[in-house]
């Protein structure tokens, strides 16, 4: 590593084993496995991925769904360990994986704030010091003393958010986390990137939104099949259904990684000048 890499990711793959045949209980499954009669198929989540991030970047990894975007972010954040390969990190790490990931539904949400700080490494007296900024920040008040069983999907983001961004962590990880909840808090989300970014926070960004990759990321990482497809910086260009003609006259040179749910418009990729440009 490099002294400006925060993260090196070098030749890692993902297996997973793929039972062949549903298992409809538990002692069934001892019983099979004792045996000798369970059988898998193998699956490779991740193939020989490798790139790196430099301190201060914000970079999105892109793809469609089973391309392996959430699981790379788990190899980074630790919650996975590669079947090959190694990745490299220095300094602290805010994950944001998984809705609901490090929260007890039992416990109301004053108590999974404390939680959720000590899965983070952060002491009890750090998280009373920026409780009032979470609950502020997560618009939460009222429902503090709620057990998070009862919130909804939305709360639920907005809460998580709120915790592994009230911190100064090193590196932020955001998998879909944004997609949840209304338009306004999502801006407010960005915002609060966009302050950790000046700050030197490094971000990884997963998302199916264009629009937010274009706004929060200075560089892609674009998945396809858990092979690293093409990786860079990028440059946004749009092409309009009124424009359909000259993108079909030059299809050679663009690949159709996603039909945008944006007003019907199509998403590109191609790689140009040695940057990777979203066109």
């Amino acid at each position: 590593m490099t002294d400006d890499t925060i993260i090196s990711v070098k030749d890692v793959s993902m297996r997973f084993n793929l039972a062949r045949e549903k298992v409809d209980s538990l002692k069934e499954y001892i019983i099979r496995a004792l045996r000798g009669k369970l059988q898998y198929d193998e699956f490779w989540a991740l193939s020989d991925v490798c790139f790196d991030v430099k301190k201060g970047d914000s970079v999105g990894l892109i793809g469609l769904n089973g391309s392996g975007k959430s699981t790379m972010l788990k190899c980074i954040a630790g919650v996975l360990k590669p079947t090959k390969g190694s990745v490299s990190i220095r300094g602290s790490v805010a994950p944001l994986i998984e809705l609901g990931a490090g929260f007890d539904i039992d416990l109301t949400g004053r108590e999974n704030v404390f939680l959720n700080g000590a899965l983070l490494g952060r002491s009890r007296k750090m998280m009373q010091d920026v409780f009032d900024d979470i609950v502020e920040f997560s618009e939460l008040r009222e429902f503090m003393d709620v057990p998070v069983k009862n919130y909804s999907s939305g709360m639920l983001s907005r809460l998580a958010f709120s915790i592994a961004t009230s911190g100064e962590a090193d590196i932020l990880i955001v998998d879909e986390v944004l997609s949840v909840g209304d338009f306004r808090f999502q801006e407010k989300c960005q915002e609060r990137i966009h302050r950790m970014m000046d700050k030197g926070t490094t971000v990884l960004f997963v998302s199916h939104s264009i629009e937010q990759v274009r706004e929060i990321c200075n560089k892609v990482v674009w998945l396809e099949s858990g092979k690293v497809r093409m990786k860079g910086e990028y440059v946004m260009y749009i092409c309009r259904p009124d424009r359909k003609g000259s993108y079909e006259q030059e299809e050679n040179n663009f690949v159709n990684i996603c039909r945008s749910g944006c007003y019907g418009r199509r998403i590109f990729l191609r790689l140009c000048q040695k940057r990777l440009c979203i066109i």
